[in-house]
């Protein structure tokens, strides 16, 4: 079994990190910290350290100087469900899901998830199964149903759904034989344009401009850790989107905070004069979406020559679910993660892993792509696109292996905990958060600007 440093080498040399640079990384801790019969903890501790990694080489690049890494595994797993810690003016988080979200029988035995956060996802589950918004009426509209008849129906419906599969079942499907092809991060020259030069500042993305074009968890982790080393992030959300006011507040912390309306003549204007200026455009909204309001990655090359984009997809940008939506719970269920953690429990059903790790791994690896993309840039020039998803995490995660009796594992209790949460103020109240797991010894990371409510900062870039 590889251990976490191995899999740190494989993961920084095979994506263009200078070998020597592992030197100065020390990962501490053992696993298990959080029970599961998956490697979870490496997995978190891994991802951590690779962004935090590069972060130290941007700075070496910059100024010239090295830095010790150092990323405690207990520390990263706690960070990688950050959203749970959360306290605002010590009150705890609300239910996070909506009522008839969650596991589900269908009429041949299997099971279903649905993904029921957002309105119009719900009310599109409803309309597919002609039922009304309450548990017991899904369920026994679902039992008219086999599992993979209503997937199908729900997707095209435009529903986000999940038939639960085992390991086999996921590995037998034409799409996760497409993915396994794929690399983790894919890096992609998109355009011509000289080097940019780093610019003056003290801190390793200082002076970097982060468009932030996402939502939910993964996406905004990614812009969560730019902002951490430096970087002017700023988050971008529609007029009429929904969102989980408490994943703002956690993955707000750094960013500024913008609204536009991409469907607008205006806001197309407005989005792309901040898209002119950026470093980084980080987005995890489907392909098509955006290519249909002219903000593809090639767009975006178009528009800024020696722009770095980074793309984040549920099941990946090739194969047939590549257009597929999906979120970090579904992607569980789909790929086998729930069905074996389930069999390791000892219980018939579905069994979540104990974080959203999908989400949260896949967001530092954004960041760790993007920053990798970044260097590139500034060493060949070019513009680059950066490709990611949480299938592609899942598939690296279940390359770990397991851990026997890993489910036996105690939950970290308060005393554990207590020493990883900071007080910071926000716009919000008092935030009570989980600190950053990578500790860089020369540039350490923090937010500068508080979690704000979404639209509170003008469109336009800092000077």
């Amino acid at each position: 079994m590889r251990t976490p440093r191995q899999i740190l080498q494989e993961l920084w040399t095979g994506n263009g990190g200078d070998p020597a640079d592992l030197d100065a990384v020390t990962l501490t801790g053992q696993e298990p910290v959080l029970p599961s019969s998956f490697r979870v903890d490496a997995i978190a501790q891994v991802s951590v350290a690779a962004a935090g990694l590069a972060a130290a080489a941007i700075w070496k690049a910059r100024s010239g100087q090295a830095q010790q890494v150092n990323v405690d595994m207990l520390h990263a797993a706690i960070e990688c469900r950050s959203e749970r810690y959360l306290r605002v003016d010590g009150k705890p988080p609300p239910p996070a899901w909506d009522a008839i979200a969650g596991i589900y029988r269908t009429g041949d035995k299997r099971y279903v998830r649905l993904h029921t956060n957002f309105p119009h996802h719900r009310d599109n589950v409803c309309r597919v199964l002609d039922c009304e918004p309450v548990r017991e009426n899904v369920q026994a509209a679902l039992m008219n149903w086999t599992g993979e008849a209503f997937e199908t129906a729900a997707y095209a419906g435009g529903c986000v759904v999940s038939l639960m599969r085992s390991r086999d079942e996921w590995l037998a499907t034409e799409h996760a034989t497409t993915l396994a092809a794929l690399p983790l991060v894919t890096f992609e020259k998109i355009g011509d344009a000289p080097p940019k030069p780093w610019p003056e500042g003290g801190r390793p993305l200082a002076g970097q401009r982060v468009l932030d074009l996402s939502r939910v968890i993964a996406g905004p982790v990614a812009g969560r850790t730019l902002a951490a080393h430096g970087a002017d992030v700023m988050l971008v959300s529609g007029p009429d989107l929904p969102s989980i006011p408490w994943l703002v507040i956690d993955t707000g912390r750094g960013k500024l905070s913008a609204q536009i309306d991409l469907k607008s003549p205006t806001g197309k204007e407005t989005f792309e004069e901040l898209l002119s200026k950026a470093d980084i455009f980080s987005q995890g909204y489907r392909p098509q979406s955006l290519a249909g309001l002219g903000f593809s990655a090639q767009d975006a090359a178009r528009i800024n020559p020696g722009i770095v984009c980074v793309s984040l997809s549920a099941y990946g940008h090739a194969g047939p679910w590549s257009g597929r939506r999906g979120f970090d719970s579904l992607v569980q269920t789909s790929t086998g993660f729930n069905h074996a953690e389930g069999k390791a429990a000892g219980i018939e059903g579905p069994k979540e892993l104990p974080m959203q790790i999908l989400d949260h791994a896949t967001g530092y690896l954004m960041a760790f792509g993007a920053m990798m993309g970044r260097l590139r840039q500034a060493r060949e020039g070019g513009s680059w696109h950066v490709r990611v998803s949480l299938a592609q995490t899942a598939h690296w995660l279940w390359s770990f292996g397991r851990i026997e009796g890993g489910l036996a594992t105690a939950e970290p209790g308060k005393e554990a905990v207590a020493p990883l949460i900071e007080a910071m103020p926000s716009g919000f109240g008092e935030l009570r958060a989980v600190r950053h797991a990578a500790i860089l010894s020369a540039t350490p990371a923090f937010w500068s600007r508080p979690a704000v409510p979404l639209g509170t900062h003008p469109p336009v870039w800092p000077t």
